[in-house]
């Protein structure tokens, strides 16, 4: 007998597969001009939902104003570093079982059903593994969201060795424009380790979350007729209101970054992206100048507007491997390094509630695993990752477009993957 339809009951939207929503497929911005309903803009406010996203985020410098990363310079030779090749076959084939129900899947399988974007895998200095989907292509770039996060903590990290950054320091000692807000009595380790106290959610299923606020002062999204809010990010960070005590446990809350961003420019005098430039992006000899959105008043988005090329991506995440080492020279401080894969409190790093993270820690914007291998990542909102195993001597880069944000929902199709392919190829080399 067939039941009567609750017609109270919401039916769950269908959300199309990688296939379906491919965005080369769909038609998202083809023709000249492209049709209305083809069409994606910033005034929209919609350039970030899905399936658009999946041609926004490898075309965010169409969307929204950035500043140059410079791949070459005064320090870089302007020739791109080797990534010698070494393509193997059988890694589509690797399987694994997924977080929490147990189903098995293959590297392959994992591809779309995270939405991937573009991925490398590099073993023991070589690239085993390069494919791309969607919009995203070998010469292309991507937005890195909360990867930016790790570049930022890394030179944070990188002056506190200098010694031109004091990591004890309370904030307004070089900021004291924050004075007055919840970061006013916060030292830069614990915004550097986001175990700072305050009211702010990245809650990115509740409209009323301050992230959108914070999105809105910053221009990530377009703010609407009437807006009266702060108008920048630095406007905002002097807006943020204390929520618990700093230094208790870890929370993850994106202004932290945004505030390690202004300590690296009043400490250097440097904007973030010229910093990187000069210390990391040359020396790697990276093939592609990289970008980084920023506000009306010119401040980049040091939480998440990092776009890069995945090349590049990986030829970084293979200099953390090397520990700090890479085309021939000490581009990180080995020690440096060895402080980010350390890690840090675990026992605070419970009070972020990442259930797929257990036994991790969080150390200056790096994701520690402290797993049978050491592994350690950069973490960034639909997928966007930078995985190292040392043990396995193995990086990955992803670019991806998942229709959810929150990493903890992408993770069991994710971390296990990762993990699986590094045993496969230490049984396998």
């Amino acid at each position: 007998m067939a039941q009567n339809l609750d017609m109270t009951t919401p039916i769950a939207p269908i959300i199309p597969n990688a296939f379906d929503s491919d965005p080369i497929r769909l038609g998202w911005m083809q023709g000249s001009p492209p049709p209305e309903d083809k069409l994606i803009q910033f005034a929209s406010g919609d350039y970030l939902s899905f399936p658009k996203s999946r041609w926004s985020l490898s075309n965010v410098r169409q969307l929204l104003p950035s500043t140059q990363i410079a791949r070459a310079g005064l320090i870089g030779s302007g020739m791109p570093s080797s990534l010698p090749l070494a393509s193997r076959a059988d890694l589509d084939s690797v399987a694994f079982k997924t977080i929490g129900s147990n189903i098995g899947m293959t590297w392959g399988e994992a591809f779309d059903s995270n939405y991937t974007d573009g991925l490398v895998v590099m073993h023991k200095g070589r690239i085993i593994y390069e494919k791309y989907a969607g919009a995203l292509t070998e010469h292309g770039s991507h937005m890195a969201f909360s990867v930016t996060k790790s570049f930022v903590g890394l030179l944070g990290a990188m002056l506190v060795a200098d010694g031109k950054l004091d990591d004890g320091a309370l904030i307004p000692h070089y900021i004291p424009e924050l004075a007055k807000s919840a970061f006013g009595n916060a030292t830069v380790r614990q915004v550097m380790d986001m175990t700072t106290g305050l009211q702010y959610s990245e809650n990115y299923t509740d409209p009323k979350a301050e992230i959108w606020q914070h999105a809105m002062a910053g221009g990530v999204l377009p703010q609407p007729h009437g807006y009266a809010g702060p108008a920048s990010f630095y406007e905002f960070l002097q807006t943020v209101q204390p929520m618990g005590s700093h230094g208790t446990g870890f929370t993850y809350k994106t202004i932290n970054s945004d505030v390690l961003g202004w300590l690296i420019r009043r400490v250097t005098g440097q904007s973030f992206g010229q910093l990187l430039s000069e210390r990391i992006w040359q020396k790697l000899g990276c093939e592609q100048d990289a970008y980084i959105s920023v506000d009306n008043a010119g401040t980049e988005f040091a939480g998440g507007g990092l776009c890069t090329n995945l090349r590049d991506m990986v030829r970084f995440g293979e200099m953390m491997r090397g520990k700090g080492y890479y085309n021939g020279e000490q581009i990180v401080p080995e020690a440096v390094v060895a402080d980010i894969q350390n890690g840090a409190s675990q026992a605070q790093f419970v009070t972020g509630g990442y259930l797929t993270l257990p036994n991790w820690s969080y150390r200056n914007m790096w994701w520690i695993s402290h797993n049978e291998h050491d592994a350690y990542m950069a973490r960034g909102i639909h997928g966007q990752a930078i995985y190292i195993d040392p043990k396995a001597e193995m990086t990955i880069a992803r670019y991806a477009s998942h229709h959810l944000a929150g990493n903890m929902l992408i993770d069991p199709t994710s971390l296990p993957a990762y993990h699986a392919l590094a045993k496969h190829l230490i049984q396998n080399p």
